[in-house]
């Protein structure tokens, strides 16, 4: 079997600037849309960027670890890469869209793999409304945020705000919110994959609310939907017994 292409692409740390240039040199380096596979170097937010600079391409992404989290990197070697790539399992992803309207009527869209997140952009409490396939189920959320989470996102900013891990293939979403004030102490739901997820802003004026979607940011936001979108897979390689089904368990258990 021929060794396979592969395009090496790395973040701007000095670490995975070096990796990356150890690596082309003995292995090859190959441009990414003419890739079989695509080695991102850096940590889980160079990962992201990566996915999402790929989503076209026909080659699955394999990461290693060069930046500080890494939970969606492998553990960075520069010796056997071909077998690694060779035995990998792969693990297959879809993002959210976002769709957010802004004060001045401008919508905007985005794709998150990890969540799509409203926060408050003042001093005081942002007020939510949320609706889920049409039907109103909050009629107001007071709290400093709230977020819909992927299972593969759920261990980032969900799980920091007391959201659940979810299982990657458990075909559900995380809605969680951030310090709740009313109702006290509410945590969020669970919601199936499918669901349609709409956050109207109330008192927009006196309480502005900011949106964001992985690293796209959207300020001043009247109303933001949130889905699914199964029509993009990205697909991700790790080293056997190492995949997303084991590090989330893992996290559960840490």
């Amino acid at each position: 079997m021929s060794a396979p292409k592969i395009a090496f692409v790395a973040s701007d740390v000095p670490t995975a600037q070096s990796a990356r240039t150890e690596l082309a040199k003995r292995y090859g380096d190959t441009q990414p849309a003419e890739a079989d596979v695509i080695v991102a170097l850096g940590g889980d937010g160079f990962m992201l960027q990566t996915l999402h600079g790929t989503q076209d391409l026909r080659a699955a992404v394999y990461g290693m670890n060069r930046g500080t989290v890494g939970f969606l990197m492998n553990e960075f070697s520069a010796d056997d890469l071909p077998a690694r790539l060779a035995e990998a399992e792969e693990a297959t992803i879809n993002p959210l869209h976002m769709t957010a309207l802004d004060a001045t009527g401008q919508m905007h869209e985005g794709l998150a793999i990890n969540e799509v997140s409203l926060l408050r952009a003042g001093p005081q409490a942002a007020k939510l409304r949320i609706t889920v396939d049409g039907r109103m189920r909050m009629p107001e959320l007071v709290c400093d945020g709230a977020l819909v989470a992927t299972p593969a996102g759920s261990t980032a900013y969900n799980y920091s705000a007391h959201g659940p891990i979810l299982p990657i293939g458990s075909g559900v979403l995380a809605l969680t919110a951030m310090a709740a004030f009313r109702p006290r102490r509410w945590r969020g739901a669970l919601l199936p994959k499918a669901a349609v997820v709409r956050f109207d802003v109330l008192d927009a004026d006196k309480r502005p609310v900011m949106a964001e979607a992985d690293s796209k940011s959207v300020r001043n936001v009247v109303s933001v939907e949130i889905r699914s979108d199964s029509s993009i897979g990205h697909r991700i390689l790790f080293d056997p017994g190492h995949g997303l089904e084991e590090r989330l368990l893992r996290e559960q258990f840490a």
